[in-house]
C-alpha cells in the first residue's frame, strides 16, 4: 500500500513535525480517498537543509551520470504507468484512458527527453576568449498544481535534476498522492538520497515557506494568477530567481478558408480535455460572423458526443472537476455568462441528469460572446466554450490578443502560409497550426499574465541553469 502519511526527505519517509493532515477528497465519490500530512514551516526547512546537503555532490556529476539516473527514473516509471493513471482518475477525476495516454504518456516521454538531451547538451562553449559555462542554479522549489499531477511535476524536476539542481516538491494539496507516488519511484530508481524532497500543505504555509527561504534559489511555480503573483512577491525578498506558468485564455481562430468541421472538431476536444482544466484549453473560438451559427450548431453536436460519468468506466470522456470549489467556480462563470447576455447552446450550471454525487459540470457551448464579457476574459478551467464572431482577419486578430493572458491558441486556413502569418500575429507562447501536434522538445510557457520562463526541452533546462563566463 502507497505511503501517505510521512514526507520523503533525504532520501527516507520522514514524520512530520506536526500531527494536522489534509483530506484528499474522491471528486467522483466526494468520499475521502486519503490523508497526507500538512505540512509546516519547520517541514519545509528539514527538506530543504536535505536537498542543500545533497547539492554539492549532485552538482558535480556529469551529464552523462545524470542522465543515467533520468533514464532509470523513466524506466521506473514507465513500469508502474498504469499505477499512476489509476492514482490520477481517482484523485482528480480525469478519466482513465486521459489518465494514461496524456496524463502519464506525456511525463513519461518528457523524462526520455531529458535523458536524451544531456547527451548532447553543450553545458559549455567558447565565445572569443571567454568559457562560458552553464552551472546548476542550486536549489530548487517546486509548487504545483493539481490538474496534471505527474506532467506538471515531471516537467520542473525532470530538467531540474537534468541541470544539477536538487528539488523541494510542494504538490497541490487537492491531488497530491500521484507526487507520493513519484517519490517511492526515485527512491527504486536509486536517486541519490536528498536530490528530490516532497513535503505537502497548504500553500499560504508550506508554498510561502519556500517561497521566503533563504536556502532556495530559485522557485518553479505552475498555478493561478492570483497564487503566482504572491509567490513572486514573497520571493523578491530574497531576489531568488522565478519562473511562472500561469493562467490562459487562448483563442481558436478559424479563418474563412478553414476546413470548419475538422477544426470545430479538434477545436471543441481541445476544450474539453481534462474536463477543460487545461490551461492551454482553446477556450475561445473565433469564427467569422456570418458563419457563427453553423459552428454553434456543430460545436454542440460535437460536445454532445462527450459523456460524462466514472473516469473508470471506458465510455467516459469527461469525468468530474477535480474539485467541490472548483466545480461551483466553474458553475459561477456559466451562470455569469447567461446573465451578461450570452447564448446558452448547450450544458448549463445544473447537475447532470443521472449524476447525483460527484463535481461534475456539463460541457456547455456559449454563442455570441461578445470580447468583453466576462467568459471571454477569465479563466474559467471547466468545460466551457465561448464563440466569438468576428469582421475580417484585423478584428481576430484584434479579439485574439485582447485578454490579459498569452498562452496558447490555435489558427485554422487551408493555407498554411496564411495560418502561419496569423500565427506570428498572436501575442502568445505557442500555437497550434492546423491542430499541429503536441512537441515535448518545443518551448512551453506564456507572454503577458501567463507567466514568465519556458518549460520543456533545452529551453525547460536552461531555466534551470546559471551562466559564467571565464575570460582568458
Amino acid at each position: 500500500m502507497q505511503r501517505t502519511n510521512a514526507f520523503y526527505i533525504g532520501g527516507s519517509w520522514v514524520d512530520p513535525a506536526g500531527s494536522a493532515v489534509i483530506e484528499v477528497i474522491d471528486p467522483t465519490t466526494e468520499q475521502v480517498l486519503a490523508t497526507v500530512p500538512e505540512g509546516t514551516v519547520a517541514d519545509v526547512d528539514g527538506a530543504v537543509a536535505a536537498a542543500r546537503a545533497a547539492f554539492d555532490s549532485w552538482a558535480a556529476t556529469s551529464p552523462q551520470e545524470r542522465a543515467g539516473y533520468l533514464s532509470a527514473l523513466h524506466d521506473a516509471v514507465s513500469a508502474r504507468a498504469d499505477e499512476f493513471a489509476r492514482t490520477i482518475a481517482a484523485e482528480m477525476g480525469a478519466p482513465l484512458k486521459v489518465a494514461s495516454r496524456v496524463q502519464t504518456g506525456i511525463p513519461v516521454t518528457v523524462l526520455r527527453s531529458y535523458a536524451d538531451l544531456l547527451s548532447a547538451y553543450a553545458f559549455e562553449e567558447e565565445i572569443g576568449n571567454s568559457l562560458v559555462i552553464r552551472e546548476p542554479v542550486g536549489v530548487v522549489g517546486a509548487i504545483t498544481p493539481w490538474n496534471y499531477p505527474l506532467h506538471q511535476v515531471v516537467a520542473k524536476v525532470a530538467p531540474a535534476l537534468a541541470a544539477g539542481c536538487t528539488v523541494v516538491l510542494k504538490p497541490s494539496e487537492v491531488a497530491p498522492l500521484t507526487a507520493f507516488l513519484l517519490a517511492e519511484v526515485s527512491a527504486e530508481a536509486g536517486l541519490p538520497a536528498g536530490v528530490l524532497n516532497l513535503v505537502t500543505g497548504y500553500g499560504p504555509v508550506v508554498g510561502e515557506a519556500i517561497a521566503a527561504h533563504a536556502d532556495i534559489d530559485m522557485v518553479s511555480f505552475t498555478g493561478s494568477n492570483r497564487a503566482g503573483k504572491r509567490v513572486a512577491r514573497v520571493a523578491a525578498g530574497t531576489v531568488k530567481r522565478v519562473t511562472l506558468e500561469l493562467g490562459g485564455k487562448s483563442a481558436n481562430v478559424l479563418l474563412p478558408d478553414a476546413d470548419f468541421a475538422a477544426a470545430v472538431k479538434v477545436g471543441v476536444a481541445n476544450a474539453l480535455l481534462n474536463s477543460g482544466q487545461t490551461c492551454t484549453a482553446w477556450a475561445r473560438l473565433l469564427v467569422p460572423a456570418d458563419r457563427h451559427d453553423e459552428v454553434v450548431d456543430a460545436a454542440v453536436e460535437v460536445a454532445a458526443r462527450y459523456p460524462l460519468g466514472n473516469p473508470f468506466d471506458a465510455s467516459t470522456r469527461l469525468g468530474p472537476l477535480a474539485s467541490e470549489s472548483q466545480r461551483d467556480r466553474v458553475r459561477g462563470y456559466i451562470r455569469t455568462g447567461m446573465t451578461e447576455g450570452a447564448q446558452l447552446a448547450a450544458g448549463g450550471p445544473d447537475q447532470p441528469e443521472g449524476l447525483d454525487t460527484g463535481y461534475f459540470v456539463r460541457p456547455t457551448i456559449f454563442g455570441s460572446v461578445k470580447p468583453d464579457m466576462t467568459i471571454a476574459q477569465e479563466e474559467i478551467f471547466g468545460p466551457v466554450l465561448a464563440v466569438l464572431p468576428y469582421d475580417g482577419e484585423a478584428d481576430a486578430v484584434r479579439i485574439a490578443n485582447g485578454t490579459i493572458y498569452g498562452l496558447a491558441g490555435g489558427v485554422w486556413s487551408a493555407d498554411p502560409g496564411r495560418a502561419l502569418a496569423f500565427a506570428r500575429k498572436m501575442r502568445t507562447g505557442q500555437v497550434d497550426i492546423n491542430g499541429g501536434r503536441f512537441n515535448p522538445l518545443a518551448p512551453f510557457g506564456g507572454y503577458k499574465q501567463s507567466g514568465t520562463g519556458r518549460e520543456l526541452g533545452r529551453y525547460g533546462l536552461e531555466e534551470f541553469c546559471e551562466v559564467k563566463s571565464l575570460q582568458r
